[in-house]
């Protein structure tokens, strides 16, 4: 652990001096009071009822000319109780790992990374994807995983009316299911509207899917979605919501509903939280989330870098 740190203090000193080049050392420092369902009160870090993962991260980026640049991004998760790594996965680096190249035609990247259906969820949903964020609780990222291993993806470029697209591949070699899987997303992103088709599919399975969007008025933004994971037991809803924002304080409030689950009854969650900037990199926050019949709390403090 202690050798990978200097190593990665040393490729950010480097950076600088790289012709064409950079290198960026970045993180979160995440940690708070936490109440989760069937747990005492405690310190918590990296918590579900956390804004967020502590982690600790290293990306970099040549320019190659003529538009085309390549570029790396590794990350670790760590535990600020008690500076343990912390698993979103196999490895060190489980967090991201990966590499890409890309140009005026898009990207292409090959590694571990947030699954396009991931990217789906986030163009729209209201609290930015946190720990606590009820989409994911309830029906996962369109009904599937937040990372991919061993994926292959293109990205189109960015300025197309507002549109993106992004597909991901993993071989049936580089699966631990042993099956192969697609997984997709449609985003648009223009003005005041946020909106993303999110799909994925293993081979043999049923695909999974989520279409949500997001209308921000200014101070007040609003969002809905209907998801379907049919992978395994089968359960899908919709999410409606709300973010209204006064000065440097931030409140959201957000619903969910299944209109089908196999697993048992259809339950209604939700989640309510606050949020108050003490800077553009600091704020402390407060939650509540309800799954299925089980109530989780946090109160925390989230410091970017």
């Amino acid at each position: 652990m202690k050798k990978s740190l200097i190593a990665l203090a040393v490729l950010a000193a480097s950076g600088a001096a790289m012709a064409q080049s950079s290198v960026t050392l970045y993180g979160v420092a995440d940690a708070g009071v936490v109440k989760l369902a069937g747990d005492k009160t405690k310190m918590g870090s990296s918590t579900t009822m956390n804004n967020g993962n502590s982690r600790l991260g290293v990306r970099g980026i040549e320019d190659l000319g003529g538009g085309l640049k390549v570029g790396f991004n590794f990350e670790t998760g760590l535990s600020l109780n008690d500076g343990a790594t912390v698993a979103s996965g196999d490895g060190f680096w489980a967090r991201t790992a990966k590499m890409w190249i890309g140009g005026n035609w898009g990207t292409f990247q090959m590694g571990r990374t947030l699954s396009p259906s991931f990217y789906g969820v986030a163009a729209w949903e209201l609290t930015g994807i946190t720990n606590y964020n009820l989409i994911g609780n309830t029906y996962g990222y369109g009904g599937g995983a937040v990372r991919n291993n061993s994926q292959f993806s293109y990205k189109t470029p960015d300025g197309l009316g507002g549109f993106s697209a992004e597909v991901g591949y993993i071989a049936k070699g580089n699966s631990a299911t042993d099956q192969s899987k697609w997984d997709a997303n449609v985003i648009y992103a223009n003005g005041p509207i946020g909106a993303g088709l999110s799909m994925n599919k293993l081979s043999g399975g049923k695909t999974n899917w989520s279409l949500g969007g997001q209308y921000n008025f200014g101070t007040f933004a609003v969002a809905t979605s209907y998801n379907a994971r049919r992978d395994g037991v089968r359960r899908e809803g919709f999410t409606i919501g709300g973010r209204a924002q006064f000065g440097a304080f931030t409140v959201t409030a957000d619903v969910a509903r299944d209109r089908k689950n196999d697993g048992g009854k259809k339950y209604t969650n939700f989640l309510l939280e606050g949020k108050y900037a003490m800077s553009k990199r600091t704020f402390v926050y407060v939650a509540g989330l309800r799954v299925d019949d089980k109530n989780n709390y946090g109160l925390g403090i989230r410091h970017n870098f």
